[in-house]
């Protein structure tokens, strides 16, 4: 074996089909999650999972938090063109870093989600959300599939670069 070769190592091709399949694996958890919330729930009906949790069904058409949920229509493009900018970018990332573990397997979260809430623009003109946790009377705002991969993803994302920062020291 070459000095410096992993039996692990593979090529930049089968790394970037292997960070497509997990965003692949993201997409389709949540669309099929989606799928069984559209055709359990009633929008705006709430039903209790635990102390904590409800599954519910509300459509947000803003972004994180509502922010533009208000707009009146034209954010639905808006976020769709956001969404599909930040879409190429990642798959360049991608192709481009394979090799990064952490950073990719990070990218791959948050292009999975990313897609997935897009879906959701295009089908319904608003993102599909279904997780209500909440503590007595204080609600987190109802998230996704997809949200939750874009949030683990940019947190693992913003570790490894504090991880890089500091190696560099």
């Amino acid at each position: 074996m070459a000095k410096g070769k992993s039996i692990f190592s593979k090529n930049n091709s089968s790394h970037f089909m292997m960070w497509l399949s997990l965003a692949s694996l993201v997409i389709i958890l949540d669309q099929l999650t989606k799928f069984v919330t559209l055709s359990q729930i009633a929008q705006h009906s709430s039903h209790r999972i635990t102390s904590f949790l409800n599954w519910v069904l509300v459509y947000n058409p803003g972004a994180a938090f509502s922010f533009l949920a208000d707009g009146g229509g034209w954010q639905k493009w808006f976020f769709i063109g956001i969404g599909s900018v930040a879409v190429l970018v990642m798959l360049w990332l991608l192709k481009r870093h394979s090799n990064q573990g952490i950073f990719c397997f990070s990218i791959a979260l948050i292009l999975g989600g990313a897609i997935g809430n897009l879906i959701d623009r295009f089908a319904h003109g608003a993102v599909v959300d279904f997780i209500d946790v909440y503590y007595l009377q204080y609600h987190w705002p109802a998230f996704n599939i997809a949200d939750s991969a874009i949030t683990v993803g940019t947190s693992l994302l913003i570790i490894d670069e504090l991880i890089r920062v500091i190696k560099r020291r």
